[in-house]
């Protein structure tokens, strides 16, 4: 059994207080308006998942494509579009409105965001390198990274050595993280521990593949309807059997 994931955005970290009084720094993730807007096949595509978007776009923020797709699904574009691989059981009908009671208090979760970017930054920064001596023959290169060459075989600098470059703005993915609680009113999931990236990034998150989890909700959490919706419901119910 393999669920679908959701695509949230953080909000930033605070404090809870468990039921012993104990406080837990914890992330903030808003599910928002996420939802459901396709499905891969095994017939269709090869393999089976749940396609997901996050946060509407407007019409002239779009792609022609994209815009085309979501007409022809049936649902408004969105701006981030996401797919999660999952099992038969697991397919979530198009439209459905994701919320945060698909995850459950106490669950482990595995979180992938984009982290903050820092620029180009030195080797003891990016890589955590000592540096060289503070005296003894050192001038001007205390914060060096030290000898990169090879000699006369192979003379040149092999691919993959650690030195000064770009840091931060990559993919990074934090796994087994608990699930602290969930907040139905505003659709928000508490994580505890730090997730990467700044405030505002799309954070996918997912069942940690590495903790075997039991009492899931399958496929997904269930939408309670006001009694208005029921209301709605059961009339047009009635208008059919009339008919």
């Amino acid at each position: 059994m393999k669920r679908s994931g959701l695509i949230t955005t953080k909000i930033g970290m605070t404090r809870l207080y468990d039921d012993t009084g104990v406080a837990h720094a914890v992330t903030v993730l808003s599910v928002g308006d996420c939802a459901v807007i396709g499905n891969r096949t095994i017939e269709k595509n090869g393999y089976v998942a749940n396609v997901l978007g996050i946060r509407e776009a407007k019409a002239k923020h779009i792609a022609k494509p994209q815009a085309v797709a979501a007409e022809k699904a049936g649902v408004k574009p969105y701006r981030k579009i996401v797919e999660f691989r999952c099992s038969d059981d697991c397919v979530i009908p198009v439209g459905t409105n994701m919320v945060a009671s698909h995850f459950v208090a106490g669950q482990f979760v595995d979180v992938q965001a984009t982290s903050k970017g820092k620029g180009f930054q030195g080797a003891m920064k990016r890589h955590n390198f000592g540096g060289k001596e503070a005296t003894h023959g050192v001038l001007k290169a205390h914060r060096s990274l030290g000898g990169t060459g090879m000699r006369e075989w192979p003379g040149r600098v092999l691919p993959g050595k650690k030195m000064s470059g770009q840091m931060g703005n990559e993919t990074v993915t934090v796994q087994n993280l608990k699930v602290f609680g969930i907040d139905d009113a505003e659709n928000l999931v508490f994580v505890e521990g730090a997730v990467p990236g700044a405030n505002g990034t799309f954070v996918l998150v997912t069942d940690a593949i590495k903790k075997e989890q039991k009492d899931l909700p399958i496929p997904t959490c269930e939408v309670k309807k006001t009694a208005a919706e029921e209301t709605k419901t059961e009339e047009t119910k009635s208008e059919s059997v009339a008919e």
